[in-house]
């Protein structure tokens, strides 16, 4: 009995000196950068305000990987379209399992201080299964050169030189970039999916809780220097208030636009090259998974010409969260050689997250509505001037640490006024989600 008692005063002992924290966060040491675990949520811009001293030039490698298992079934109500004799409108045929892992990989360069490089590659993706750049960039955010008129002015002054992912609207910022998905809280990204790379600059002016931002770029996902005819450059800006209220009450409301009179190929809203995490949702029993790699999106309304603008609300009380995207895009295909979809057509997007975060932000539960209608070049809607689609994602997640995180979610997506011919006409998608996320 003694020998019992005094085993247990042992163990109890050796356990409480064990320590209270099972992991640590591995140290920032590149100025000015969001990171790719749980800190880097709800920051949006690049911070300007900074934690880390320069103490000479460093280098920063890291990772993002994300693994799903898909329990999703889909229908649709279009009539045969055959060619050479096979149904191009009868759905593939899916069931649960795991889609393939994707990842990704990140180099930070400090050169100088305030001066940083940055390089994304996929080194697998659903439409690239092979390693892929995303961008490269230049960021500058401090003078080089001691002077006090250029401390001042690089003290609310940021610059973005390179191929980069524009900073049009705030849902780029809570998306799912291919493996990073750390900062979405669900799985799904926008159904008019506004995310693409171009080449170009982008001043900001900081200013405690506002800011602003304008840029230019080549409007296309690549550089060419081809057809210089049918290429134009595209401007974009932002304005917006970013403050605490309180302790515990966050405020930011954005305003973005987004200009581009005609390009070889416009991809606002088809840039991704990483792909839908729906695998196969309404898609066609002749598709593939990379040749169809954006499954459940709307993608690429317009090609040449766009004028877009999106406001961007976010609230966060505590543990409460909501955010929304109020969006309208006007735009053609028509690139001017042809008299063919030369009248501009529109889509609207409303998108609203809700959350609610718990235990020190360990888990999170919450819910979104998206929605988005329009027009679309050769297709005459069934029974409305506009054909859509809208999803609904419910689910919740748990950090397992600052670098892992778990999400489960259910949704349901539906879509809208397409014809009979169309395979999308009375097409549904609905199921579960799990998926494992890690980012470091």
């Amino acid at each position: 009995m003694r020998y019992s008692t005094l085993s247990r005063i042992g163990v109890v002992a050796a356990l409480s000196a064990l320590p209270t924290v099972a992991f640590a966060q591995q140290a920032i040491t590149i100025q000015h950068i969001r990171p790719t675990d749980q800190r880097g949520i709800n920051v949006f811009e690049t911070p300007k305000e900074d934690t880390v001293t320069f103490t000479g030039t460093k280098i920063s490698w890291g990772g993002a990987f994300r693994q799903d298992f898909q329990g999703i079934a889909h229908s649709n109500t279009a009539l045969p379209r055959l060619v050479n004799n096979v149904d191009q409108n009868k759905l593939i045929t899916i069931g649960h399992g795991f889609n393939n892992a994707v990842a990704n990989l990140y180099l930070n360069a400090q050169l100088a201080k305030g001066i940083r490089v940055a390089m994304t590659s996929y080194l697998s993706a659903r439409h690239h299964n092979e390693t892929w750049v995303k961008d490269g960039y230049l960021l500058v955010d401090d003078s080089p050169i001691n002077n006090p008129l250029l401390n001042e002015l690089m003290s609310h002054l940021t610059l973005k030189v390179g191929h980069f992912e524009i900073n049009y609207g705030d849902q780029h910022f809570r998306r799912t970039d291919n493996g990073l998905a750390m900062y979405n809280p669900f799985v799904g990204n926008a159904i008019l999916d506004a995310f693409t790379t171009e080449v170009g600059a982008e001043a900001y002016v900081h200013d405690g809780w506002w800011l602003a931002m304008v840029g230019a770029t080549n409007g296309e996902v690549r550089g060419t220097i081809l057809t210089p005819g049918s290429r134009g450059v595209a401007y974009e800006g932002k304005l917006g208030i970013d403050t605490k209220l309180d302790q515990n009450i966050r405020f930011r409301l954005t305003g973005s636009t987004f200009l581009q009179d005609h390009a070889n190929s416009q991809t606002l809203y088809g840039g991704d090259r990483g792909g839908s995490p729906f695998y196969d949702v309404v898609e066609s029993q002749t598709s593939t998974e990379t040749g169809n790699a954006w499954s459940g999106q709307i993608r690429n309304p317009f090609t040449n010409k766009v004028h877009a603008f999106v406001v961007n609300p976010f609230v966060k009380v505590q543990g409460l969260e909501l955010f929304g995207n109020i969006e309208q895009a006007k735009g053609n295909n028509n690139n001017g050689t042809t008299t063919v979809d030369a009248s501009d057509r529109t889509w609207n997007q409303y998108l609203f997250d809700g959350l609610y975060r718990f235990m020190n932000d360990q888990f999170y539960v919450g819910g979104r509505y998206n929605t988005a209608s329009g027009t679309l070049a050769g297709i005459t809607p069934l029974g409305s001037d506009k054909v859509g689609a809208t999803r609904y994602e419910f689910g919740g997640g748990w950090f397992v640490t600052p670098n892992i995180l778990a999400k489960a979610e259910w949704v349901n997506q539906k879509y809208n006024n397409f014809p009979t011919s169309d395979i999308r006409n009375g097409g549904k998608f609905n199921g579960f989600m799990i998926q494992g996320v890690v980012g470091f």
